[in-house]
């Protein structure tokens, strides 16, 4: 009679063992097994990390093994599982590997197919075919579009992190608590004595040290130290937490009205500002995204204030970006001068703290919120929507969006939420910030997400004129890694360009996100088809390439650049002024958060800049839902290509007061997390 050996892996992570009944079926192309319990007497089965091997004794040959039918059944109360994977040899030696990687949660059953990652035109039997179909209909009843805001990207139809799919949901809902998370930053900074003192004004820029005792980090003491100086001001541009709003400058626009003679005094080269432009020495950072956007308004004891400013900056003969011109809001007039290096120096103190604040309300919600949370959120539920765990791209994708579905569905449960955590400390609390993603999504486009592409689009993209742009030198080079890696996978299973036009399933992937996760925008200019390999890489590449470098890049910074609160404030209390000569140290100290807003944000930016507890960082990829020996040789060549970037980046940074490490690979988790 011949005999089959499973063997069955438990998942190592919290919980993951079970005293539940599992069950177990083989269905082969000449027939199935019964269904047997896998149980060995006075063994306790399917325990946390455990491999366990069980014998499954059939009448006859099942011929090939093409599906394994597992099913949970309660034992006495209801005990979630999480199967890595199956193995099984067959009566000849055969072993087939079935990857599982799933939770069975209450009286569950999974149908796994082999780990031979197939595209739906290579599916010949009526049996795989409609093993695939009926998966795909299971996940849309799963996972449902839901839209959170008008003229947002779509997201999903849940409430609460509990009402997700369980494979989907962190391990431990404790350590994503962000109420609980920003509790303990608060505690462990020792800052907790402020938490509560809204409306209380620190009494000077030394004060703020207060709640900077505890920092021992090199970037932040060096913010500190010199955040006042034209020079740290105008490299935040380019290395801080927000590299993406300075653009080149070939004309100054009508609303910024700038002389030659207003800026002679700044300009080194004794050239004309004309001639300036065309040599590519001007540039601008402006956030007209932020006329009109209202301010906080959920504390009545506290005013709060936005602005648009818009700031020119100027490279320097030692090509330093410096900032030699601020003017606070869109529309040039009496009430809005243009602040100058030359003005009084809390006149141009306070302008430049007012861009500050100005880039962190768009960098939190725009380049971070936005374009990294929730554009990794839609293709994230898209991919599950359309795509099988059989189908090549849904394997090479699912380590890029562990956990992302999940971080965002606990943020809109209590952090970005009405009367949530973000309205306690910032200025677009209370629903500012909604109005500037629905205003950003009207700008928002595809080629957008294509990292080099969007370098070159603001001018900024010439090594030789911007020799100290690190965010792309290394963003860039992450880009060619991950391309070439996504190549490599594409090739495997691709051959030609009408087996992308045939893949119906990457199609309907591709029109959901455009459709549904980004609503059919006009504008968004997202694909709703691809044609060819070409562009199912580039495609592939941006989701991987956002989820990974793109919020590593622009979230783990916040608390290097963001802690020292004069540097990045997150509210102001004061107007912008509208007249020069009337600010002092005083004005500008009350303009600044309070002690209690402080240390929320402080509690904040650092809570967010923490790597989760073990992490995955890009290429790394422990769980092995593909088992074929080419993507393993290529994932093999991507690590290399990654830790060779790695070993660069660090030879860069040895000895540097100000290091860029943001975008080395072994600092890039593998997806949106935190």
């Amino acid at each position: 009679m011949p005999n089959y050996t499973v063997t069955v892996a438990t998942g190592s992570q919290w919980f993951a063992g079970t005293d539940d009944y599992i069950y177990l079926t083989l269905v082969g192309s000449e027939g199935c097994s019964e269904r047997t319990l896998l149980d060995k007497p006075l063994y306790n089965d399917f325990e946390r990390g455990a491999v366990d091997s069980y014998d499954v004794s059939v009448g006859e040959d099942l011929g090939k093994i093409e599906l394994v039918k597992i099913e949970k059944k309660k034992y006495w109360v209801h005990d979630d599982w999480h199967c890595k994977y199956i193995t099984v040899k067959t009566p000849c030696g055969d072993y087939v590997e079935f990857p599982c990687f799933r939770w069975l949660v209450d009286d569950k059953e999974v149908i796994l197919r082999d780990g031979r990652a197939r595209l739906p035109q290579h599916d010949k039997t009526g049996m795989v075919k409609q093993h695939r179909r009926k998966e795909l209909e299971q996940r849309q009843k799963t996972y449902r579009w839901k839209e959170w805001h008008p003229g947002f990207p779509m997201s999903i139809d849940a409430k609460a992190h509990s009402e997700l799919p369980r494979d989907i949901q962190f391990d431990s809902e404790k350590g994503v608590d962000f109420v609980l998370n920003y509790s303990k930053a608060i505690e462990n900074l020792c800052i907790n004595q402020f938490m509560h003192m809204f409306q209380s004004s620190w009494g000077d820029f030394a004060d703020f040290e207060r709640i900077f005792v505890r920092i021992k980090n090199t970037i932040s003491e060096y913010v500190m130290e010199h955040w006042k100086e034209d020079f740290m001001f105008g490299y935040q541009f380019l290395n801080g937490c927000n590299p993406v709003v300075i653009r080149k400058c070939t004309e100054i626009p009508d609303k910024f009205p700038v002389t030659q003679k207003i800026l002679e005094d700044s300009l080194e080269r004794g050239l004309t500002l004309e001639e300036e432009l065309k040599e590519g020495n001007i540039f601008i950072a402006d956030y007209e995204i932020l006329d009109g956007v209202t301010p906080n308004a959920t504390d009545p004891c506290t005013l709060q204030y936005l602005a648009a400013p818009i700031c020119l900056l100027y490279k320097n003969s030692q090509n330093k970006i410096m900032p030699i011109a601020i003017q606070l809001g869109q529309s040039p007039g009496e009430d809005n001068p243009i602040f100058l290096p030359s003005d009084d120096e809390h006149d141009w103190l306070l302008a430049k703290i007012w861009v500050r604040s100005s880039d962190f309300h768009v960098h939190q919600t725009v380049t971070h919120l936005l374009r990294t949370h929730l554009i990794s959120e839609v293709f994230g539920i898209a991919m599950f929507r359309q795509l099988p765990a059989v189908h090549p791209v849904f394997k090479l994708l699912l380590p890029h969006i562990r956990f992302t579905i999940a971080i965002n569905t606990k943020a809109r449960e209590q952090l970005i939420c009405e009367c949530g955590l973000f309205d306690k400390a910032n200025g677009t609390g209370g629903g500012g910030h909604i109005e500037l993603v629905q205003k950003s999504m009207k700008h928002f486009t595809y080629k957008s997400l294509c990292f080099p592409e969007a370098i070159k689009a603001r001018g900024m993209d010439s090594q030789e004129e911007l020799p100290y742009y690190f965010y792309r030198d290394d963003g860039c080079s992450v880009w060619e890694a991950v391309i070439s890696f996504v190549t490599d996978v594409v090739n495997i299973y691709y051959d030609k360009d009408e087996t992308v036009q045939e893949d119906e399933e990457i199609q309907a992937f591709v029109k959901d996100v455009c459709s549904f996760g980004m609503q059919d925008f006009d504008f968004c200019e997202f694909p709703k088809t691809l044609k060819t390999k070409e562009q199912l890489v580039e495609y592939l590449t941006i989701v991987i390439f956002t989820a990974s470098a793109q919020h590593a890049g622009v979230n783990f910074g916040q608390f290097d650049w963001c802690s020292w609160i004069p540097n990045s404030p997150p509210t102001m209390r004061k107007p912008p002024p509208t007249k020069k000569g009337e600010v002092d140290l005083k004005y500008i100290v009350e303009s600044l958060p309070d002690r209690g807003r402080s240390c929320w944000h402080l509690g904040a930016v650092w809570a967010l800049s923490q790597f989760q507890e073990n992490e995955l960082f890009l290429g790394m990829y422990p769980d092995e839902h593909f088992i074929e020996k080419p993507v393993k040789e290529a994932m093999v060549k991507f690590c290399k290509k990654l830790t060779e970037l790695t070993n660069v980046i660090k030879s860069r940074n040895d000895g540097k007061k100000l290091p860029y490490y943001y975008l080395s690979p072994d600092r890039i988790p593998n997806s949106v997390a935190v």
